[in-house]
């Protein structure tokens, strides 16, 4: 089967590896041509590269498969596909983000337009297939999926004040809440510290980082080594204990999933597909969005209530095995050559 995957492809920079990027290798590496747009890292041109490869390749591939997010990046999804119809290529959609629901009640025709023709549409959680619901009523889930073998499982028996953070800096992620979080934390556990790992997307929200960190002088607690290669993120979460995802909009983040597979104690923010994704008190522990309090509570539970890291770190990992690629990737086979047919 020849496939042409249109995303986001900027693995050369750290911490850009998508989930979409990891299907095409995987598929490659059983037996299926891969043709993947785009690379380009200037908006722009890569918009551009993905219109330019679905007319290019239009005799080479047999189906394609197209990330679809909201804002500006949605244009490309329905530029692709305008393609593909003219070409009488099918083709299958992934939904992402948390704030592709609000987009999606704002630009309702839109939307809408682009999921009727497609051969299928996916979605990493159940939440985006019950809010994009009203456009189409047959969305599968998938999860996004993780390769076990490659994250080390530590059961967190007595979990130490290692606290991790795995996001982009970008405020739709809050990372100040992570930041005032510690400062509160350094008298009860003056040994804490805070790793905040993650490239900056360039909205000025890590030199608020830094900035908060300096004015509440917890900057000698706190390590930024910004973008790591993804091969590198299962040892950030073998060393620390705790997790916090301090997102005000998210979906499914695979940060989640590989600390939860690494056994991390997770705690965060309740909002958008969390709620779907986490149960509180049994798998993670909940807060509301920016919610300093609570976040210094809760962390304060994972480090002092007797049982309970060890039930939290237990039942992440056991949530996650079915997420692993040898029970997600025969699924995407399955899905592709149904969608030929």
């Amino acid at each position: 089967m020849n496939i042409l995957f249109v995303g986001n492809f900027l693995s050369p920079s750290p911490g850009s590896y998508s989930v979409s990027e990891s299907l095409a290798h995987r598929l490659a590496a059983a037996g299926h041509r891969v043709i993947m747009t785009s690379h380009k890292v200037s908006r722009p041109f890569r918009m551009l590269d993905m219109i330019g490869a679905s007319w290019r390749f239009r005799n080479v591939y047999d189906v394609a498969h197209v990330d679809v997010f909201s804002g500006s990046a949605f244009m490309w999804a329905e530029a692709t596909c305008l393609v593909f119809k003219m070409c009488k290529k099918p083709y299958i959609l992934t939904l992402h983000g948390g704030n592709l629901p609000v987009f999606a009640q704002r630009w309702s025709g839109r939307v809408r337009r682009l999921l009727t023709y497609a051969a299928a549409i996916t979605a990493p959680s159940s939440y985006l297939q019950e809010k994009m619901q009203p456009y189409c009523s047959n969305i599968i889930v998938l999860p996004n999926p993780l390769d076990l073998s490659l994250i080390h499982y530590r059961l967190r028996l007595s979990p130490q004040p290692n606290l991790l953070w795995l996001r982009a800096f970008h405020e739709i992620y809050n990372p100040l809440l992570a930041v005032r979080a510690l400062a509160r934390l350094i008298d009860k556990f003056p040994d804490i510290h805070l790793s905040m790992v993650g490239r900056d997307k360039g909205d000025g929200a890590l030199q608020r980082v830094k900035e908060e960190a300096s004015l509440l002088g917890v900057i000698g607690r706190l390590s930024l080594p910004g973008g790591v290669p993804h091969n590198e993120v299962p040892a950030w979460i073998d060393r620390s204990d705790i997790f916090i995802n301090t997102t005000n909009y998210d979906n499914t983040p695979v940060s989640v999933l590989e600390a939860m597979a690494g056994g991390m104690c997770v705690v965060s923010t309740q909002v958008g597909g969390i709620p779907y994704l986490l149960v509180h008190g049994q798998d993670a522990l909940l807060i509301p969005r920016d919610d300093v309090d609570a976040m210094v509570d809760m962390v304060i539970r994972v480090l002092t209530e007797p049982g309970l890291a060890e039930r939290l770190s237990n039942n992440a990992r056991n949530k996650v095995e079915k997420c692993d690629w040898t029970v997600v990737l025969p699924q995407w086979e399955r899905l592709l050559e149904g969608a030929l047919k």
